[in-house]
């Protein structure tokens, strides 16, 4: 049950401070309830503030006059702080740095046990402005200590000392812990950031750069590049760039699959004679059937969840080869290859044709490119890699340029923000023949300043002529 607390005598009305009749409920004076007056607590604050005693009544305080003039024009000053002997609120002599103390010792600054600063007799004004100076006041008053637990202590600086084994990812962050199996440190807890946020690769004759954008959460392009020889000895170089469907599951395993399965089959296939127009055929065939078998589930899993929706993995495709003065081109889905020649003055190019809605709209007759493509319905494909692909067909076309250029294969991340052959050539630095991984970096630059909707990944090919090279050809299926 509940207990009632008797209130203590007041000694005034705290409304009108007019002393109340004992017994009294409310001051006869004001009308004071002064049954809602707290009692006084029973426990002892930590640090509890006092007034120093006034001095006796009558006895003015006595300055004493400083003993030295000031060497400039300016009076002295009437006190200097070392002609006024210090005290503390007790009135007890300060002790100096380096003056014996009686409790404390030599060199003590500060008394080790509590001070009283009510008088000799006044047990219960006690002041402690750090536990620790007091090595058994915590545990005797029952008040926590002040002081946080030092990191530098055995116990912490153990757990920070351990070293992740050999082989475990190390934390970005703190630099000191083990990355888990979920992507978090194990020491700070910080998220690190996953392989494909971000990656790089350069080879001789070509460079790529892949990277997850401003808005999505994840990378879902990827890329291969590589290169290998034709049974002549001629170097052949191969960039192959997939974007995974975003409304589809698993796309980055998707766009993953893709570029490794049509990179590993033109690795086989180009060194054996195989045309390299055929070769990019059978790559992207072999890509189709890498991304298909991401679909097909166990048996037992059907079983189990027999109304489960199926959303097959599904990306695009685009890729190129330069292979004995040819330049091949292949694709499935809206990523593109641009040409941009050495000499500016000469024209630009776009390589490839969208499997698209606006694509189709344009090709029908039905719109032009500028009011198709500002349809919201613009970006639908109409082809891709996948399971529930309604039908593959694969797009490759064959030219032989007769001047040296530069050849860009790159994801929607990137076109969106340089859509024309001109744009894209414009964006494009001019050095990039030079420095193919640089203007790589500043083309995905160019796509996260613009606002980095997307993923965007650009593979960057210079062409060189060879010099018996003459004419243009191009031959698309």
């Amino acid at each position: 049950m509940s207990q009632s607390h008797q209130q203590p005598a007041l000694s005034k009305c705290p409304g009108c401070e007019e002393p109340p009749v004992a017994g009294d409920l409310f001051c006869g004076a004001c009308g004071y309830d002064l049954s809602a007056v707290p009692a006084r607590p029973d426990d002892r604050p930590t640090m509890a503030i006092t007034v120093p005693p006034a001095a006796p009544a009558g006895e003015a305080v006595r300055w004493p006059t400083a003993e030295e003039t000031d060497s400039s024009d300016v009076p002295a000053p009437v006190v200097r702080p070392a002609d006024v002997p210090g005290t503390d609120s007790g009135g007890r002599p300060l002790t100096g740095p380096d003056t014996p103390d009686a409790e404390s010792g030599p060199g003590a600054a500060s008394p080790s046990g509590p001070v009283r600063t009510g008088g000799p007799d006044s047990a219960a004004a006690r002041v402690r402005h750090d536990d620790r100076a007091d090595p058994g006041g915590a545990e005797a008053s029952g008040d926590f200590a002040l002081a946080a637990p030092d990191p530098r202590a055995p116990e912490h600086a153990a757990a920070l000392a351990a070293a992740p084994a050999p082989g475990a990812k190390v934390c970005v962050a703190c630099r000191s812990g083990r990355v888990d199996a979920d992507g978090y440190c194990e020491n700070c807890g910080h998220a690190q950031p996953r392989e494909r946020d971000h990656m790089e690769q350069e080879l001789d004759a070509v460079a790529a750069v892949s990277d997850r954008g401003l808005r999505h959460h994840r990378n879902e392009d990827s890329f291969a590049v590589s290169s290998t020889a034709l049974p002549d000895g001629s170097p052949a170089v191969v960039a192959i760039v997939c974007d995974g469907v975003s409304s589809a599951s698993r796309p980055d395993e998707a766009s993953a699959a893709a570029a490794n399965a049509a990179n590993e089959t033109l690795l086989e296939s180009l060194p054996r004679g195989t045309h390299p127009q055929q070769a990019m055929h059978e790559a992207i065939v072999a890509a189709s059937e890498a991304v298909n078998a991401l679909a097909r589930e166990p048996a037992g899993a059907r079983e189990h969840d027999a109304h489960r929706h199926q959303n097959a993995p599904a990306c695009t495709l685009v890729g190129a080869i330069m292979a004995g003065g040819l330049l091949i081109v292949g694709w499935v889905g809206d990523s593109r290859v641009y040409w941009v020649p050495e000499d500016r003055t000469q024209p630009t190019a776009r390589l490839t044709e969208d499997d698209s809605w606006a694509a189709q709209m344009v090709a029908a007759g039905l719109m032009n490119e500028a009011e198709a493509y500002a349809d919201e319905r613009a970006h639908a494909i109409t082809g891709w890699l996948g399971a529930d692909a309604y039908e593959l067909e694969p797009h490759t076309a064959a030219f032989k340029p007769d001047q040296p250029g530069l050849v860009v294969v790159c994801t929607d991340g990137l076109w969106n923000y340089a859509e024309s052959a001109e744009e894209m050539a414009a964006a494009v630095p001019a050095d990039a023949r030079e420095q193919p991984l640089h203007a790589a970096r500043a083309l995905v630059g160019h796509a996260l300043d613009g606002g980095g909707h997307d993923n965007v990944t650009v593979a960057l090919l210079p062409f060189a002529v060879r010099p018996q090279g003459a004419g243009s050809a191009c031959d698309t299926v």
